[in-house]
Protein backbone atom coordinates (compact mmCIF):
# COMPACT_ATOMS: atom_id res chain seq x y z
CA UNK A 1 0.00 0.00 0.00
CA UNK A 2 1.43 3.52 -0.79
CA UNK A 3 1.72 5.94 1.64
CA UNK A 4 -0.43 9.44 1.16
CA UNK A 5 2.71 11.44 0.09
CA UNK A 6 3.26 8.61 -2.51
CA UNK A 7 0.10 8.80 -3.75
CA UNK A 8 -0.30 12.94 -3.10
CA UNK A 9 2.68 13.42 -5.72
CA UNK A 10 2.14 10.36 -8.01
CA UNK A 11 -1.34 11.32 -8.89
CA UNK A 12 -0.17 15.28 -9.30
CA UNK A 13 3.00 14.42 -11.55
CA UNK A 14 0.53 11.92 -13.56
CA UNK A 15 -2.08 14.57 -13.97
CA UNK A 16 0.10 17.08 -14.41
CA UNK A 17 2.11 15.37 -17.20
CA UNK A 18 -1.17 14.48 -19.21
CA UNK A 19 -2.00 18.10 -18.74
CA UNK A 20 0.99 19.17 -20.66
CA UNK A 21 1.22 16.40 -22.97
CA UNK A 22 -2.27 17.61 -24.21
CA UNK A 23 -1.45 21.46 -23.58
CA UNK A 24 1.25 21.36 -26.30
CA UNK A 25 -0.38 18.96 -28.48
CA UNK A 26 -3.69 21.21 -28.72
CA UNK A 27 -1.17 24.45 -29.81
CA UNK A 28 0.22 22.54 -31.98
CA UNK A 29 -2.89 22.18 -34.04
CA UNK A 30 -4.10 25.67 -33.20
CA UNK A 31 -6.64 24.99 -30.61
CA UNK A 32 -5.01 27.06 -27.64
CA UNK A 33 -7.49 27.79 -25.60
CA UNK A 34 -8.89 24.41 -25.19
CA UNK A 35 -4.81 23.68 -24.77
CA UNK A 36 -4.75 25.77 -21.43
CA UNK A 37 -8.38 24.74 -20.15
CA UNK A 38 -8.15 21.05 -20.75
CA UNK A 39 -8.82 19.24 -17.15
CA UNK A 40 -8.19 22.53 -15.20
CA UNK A 41 -10.81 20.66 -13.28
CA UNK A 42 -8.69 17.84 -12.26
CA UNK A 43 -7.40 20.52 -9.66
CA UNK A 44 -10.68 21.20 -8.05
CA UNK A 45 -10.83 19.37 -4.60
CA UNK A 46 -13.57 16.96 -5.32
CA UNK A 47 -11.52 15.75 -8.42
CA UNK A 48 -8.07 15.63 -6.52
CA UNK A 49 -8.38 14.23 -3.62
CA UNK A 50 -10.24 11.60 -4.82
CA UNK A 51 -7.52 10.93 -7.42
CA UNK A 52 -4.92 10.86 -4.54
CA UNK A 53 -6.63 8.29 -2.61
CA UNK A 54 -7.34 6.42 -5.34
CA UNK A 55 -4.10 6.70 -7.02
CA UNK A 56 -2.18 3.62 -8.70
CA UNK A 57 -0.25 5.06 -11.67
CA UNK A 58 -1.37 2.71 -14.17
CA UNK A 59 -5.00 3.47 -14.71
CA UNK A 60 -7.05 6.10 -14.21
CA UNK A 61 -8.07 6.35 -10.34
CA UNK A 62 -11.75 6.97 -10.89
CA UNK A 63 -11.91 3.39 -11.77
CA UNK A 64 -10.57 2.63 -8.99
CA UNK A 65 -13.12 4.76 -7.14
CA UNK A 66 -16.28 3.50 -9.02
CA UNK A 67 -15.08 -0.11 -8.05
CA UNK A 68 -14.71 0.92 -4.06
CA UNK A 69 -17.96 2.90 -4.27
CA UNK A 70 -20.19 1.87 -7.26
CA UNK A 71 -19.52 5.71 -8.05
CA UNK A 72 -16.97 8.39 -8.66
CA UNK A 73 -17.78 12.02 -7.14
CA UNK A 74 -14.83 13.22 -8.68
CA UNK A 75 -15.89 11.71 -12.39
CA UNK A 76 -19.50 13.50 -12.60
CA UNK A 77 -17.77 16.59 -11.44
CA UNK A 78 -15.13 16.35 -14.14
CA UNK A 79 -17.35 15.11 -17.11
CA UNK A 80 -20.00 18.20 -16.35
CA UNK A 81 -17.52 20.48 -16.45
CA UNK A 82 -14.94 19.25 -19.35
CA UNK A 83 -16.12 19.66 -23.26
CA UNK A 84 -14.05 16.65 -24.64
CA UNK A 85 -15.96 14.23 -22.94
CA UNK A 86 -19.29 12.21 -25.04
CA UNK A 87 -20.77 11.70 -21.36
CA UNK A 88 -20.72 15.82 -21.23
CA UNK A 89 -23.03 15.82 -24.57
CA UNK A 90 -25.69 13.34 -23.14
CA UNK A 91 -29.07 14.60 -22.94
CA UNK A 92 -32.50 13.78 -23.38
CA UNK A 93 -33.06 13.15 -27.40
CA UNK A 94 -35.80 15.72 -28.73
CA UNK A 95 -38.26 12.95 -28.41
CA UNK A 96 -37.95 12.28 -24.85
CA UNK A 97 -39.74 8.85 -25.57
CA UNK A 98 -36.38 8.08 -26.81
CA UNK A 99 -34.93 8.52 -23.24
CA UNK A 100 -30.84 9.85 -23.10
CA UNK A 101 -28.74 10.35 -26.30
CA UNK A 102 -25.52 11.86 -27.60
CA UNK A 103 -25.86 15.13 -29.31
CA UNK A 104 -23.58 15.99 -31.82
CA UNK A 105 -20.04 17.45 -30.52
CA UNK A 106 -18.61 20.15 -32.29
CA UNK A 107 -15.87 19.08 -34.82
CA UNK A 108 -12.89 21.23 -32.06
CA UNK A 109 -14.36 18.98 -28.77
CA UNK A 110 -13.98 15.53 -30.97
CA UNK A 111 -10.64 16.95 -31.83
CA UNK A 112 -9.59 17.42 -27.93
CA UNK A 113 -11.17 14.03 -27.04
CA UNK A 114 -8.82 12.75 -29.24
CA UNK A 115 -5.79 13.90 -28.32
CA UNK A 116 -6.92 13.50 -24.70
CA UNK A 117 -7.34 9.62 -25.52
CA UNK A 118 -3.78 9.61 -27.11
CA UNK A 119 -2.13 11.75 -24.64
CA UNK A 120 -3.81 9.57 -22.06
CA UNK A 121 -2.27 6.60 -23.12
CA UNK A 122 1.20 7.90 -23.48
CA UNK A 123 1.27 9.03 -20.20
CA UNK A 124 -0.32 5.57 -18.64
CA UNK A 125 1.61 3.28 -21.09
CA UNK A 126 4.67 5.12 -21.01
CA UNK A 127 7.37 3.18 -23.09
CA UNK A 128 4.59 0.46 -24.08
CA UNK A 129 2.89 3.09 -25.89
CA UNK A 130 2.47 2.90 -29.74
CA UNK A 131 0.21 4.77 -32.04
CA UNK A 132 -2.48 1.92 -32.21
CA UNK A 133 -3.03 2.25 -28.21
CA UNK A 134 -5.25 5.01 -28.31
CA UNK A 135 -7.30 3.42 -30.42
CA UNK A 136 -6.82 -0.05 -28.86
CA UNK A 137 -8.27 1.33 -25.58
CA UNK A 138 -11.33 2.58 -27.55
CA UNK A 139 -11.64 -0.35 -29.60
CA UNK A 140 -12.13 -2.26 -26.62
CA UNK A 141 -14.63 0.09 -25.21
CA UNK A 142 -16.52 1.48 -27.67
CA UNK A 143 -20.13 -0.12 -27.12
CA UNK A 144 -20.72 1.39 -23.47
CA UNK A 145 -20.72 4.44 -25.57
CA UNK A 146 -22.94 6.68 -25.88
CA UNK A 147 -22.46 9.38 -28.58
CA UNK A 148 -24.38 10.89 -31.31
CA UNK A 149 -23.35 8.89 -34.37
CA UNK A 150 -21.84 11.45 -36.57
CA UNK A 151 -19.51 12.59 -33.59
CA UNK A 152 -18.30 8.69 -32.97
CA UNK A 153 -17.38 8.66 -36.36
CA UNK A 154 -15.33 11.36 -36.54
CA UNK A 155 -13.80 10.25 -32.99
CA UNK A 156 -13.63 6.52 -34.52
CA UNK A 157 -11.64 8.39 -37.85
CA UNK A 158 -9.25 10.64 -35.73
CA UNK A 159 -7.87 7.19 -33.58
CA UNK A 160 -7.73 5.23 -36.62
CA UNK A 161 -5.71 7.71 -38.32
CA UNK A 162 -3.22 7.71 -35.81
CA UNK A 163 -3.29 4.04 -35.53
CA UNK A 164 -2.58 3.84 -39.53
CA UNK A 165 -0.34 6.64 -40.08
CA UNK A 166 1.26 8.03 -36.31
CA UNK A 167 0.51 10.90 -34.30
CA UNK A 168 2.08 13.53 -36.94
CA UNK A 169 -0.25 12.73 -39.63
CA UNK A 170 -3.18 13.08 -37.20
CA UNK A 171 -2.05 16.41 -35.79
CA UNK A 172 -1.59 17.52 -39.20
CA UNK A 173 -5.37 16.87 -40.28
CA UNK A 174 -6.90 18.22 -37.30
CA UNK A 175 -4.66 21.52 -37.65
CA UNK A 176 -5.03 21.66 -41.35
CA UNK A 177 -8.14 20.54 -42.67
CA UNK A 178 -10.43 19.59 -40.06
CA UNK A 179 -10.13 22.97 -38.12
CA UNK A 180 -8.90 24.79 -41.26
CA UNK A 181 -12.58 26.57 -41.59
CA UNK A 182 -13.61 26.66 -37.64
CA UNK A 183 -17.37 27.73 -38.85
CA UNK A 184 -17.77 24.67 -40.80
CA UNK A 185 -19.52 21.40 -39.65
CA UNK A 186 -19.08 18.11 -40.27
CA UNK A 187 -21.48 15.53 -40.79
CA UNK A 188 -21.31 12.10 -42.50
CA UNK A 189 -22.66 10.70 -45.75
CA UNK A 190 -22.38 6.90 -47.09
CA UNK A 191 -19.97 6.23 -44.35
CA UNK A 192 -17.87 9.20 -45.63
CA UNK A 193 -16.97 12.04 -43.34
CA UNK A 194 -17.88 15.08 -45.29
CA UNK A 195 -16.44 18.62 -43.68
CA UNK A 196 -18.91 21.60 -44.87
Amino acid sequence: MKTFYQRLTGHFCTISRHKWLVTKTCFRVGMYRQGIAHDLSKYAPVEFFAGVKYWQGTRSPINKEKEVLGYSLGWLHHKGRNRHHFEYWIDYAPDPSKGLQGMKIPKKYVAEMAIDRICASMNYQKENYTSKSAWDYYYNGRNYCVMHPEAQFLLEFLLKKTAEEGEEAVYNYIRYVLLKHKNRDYHVTDGKLILD
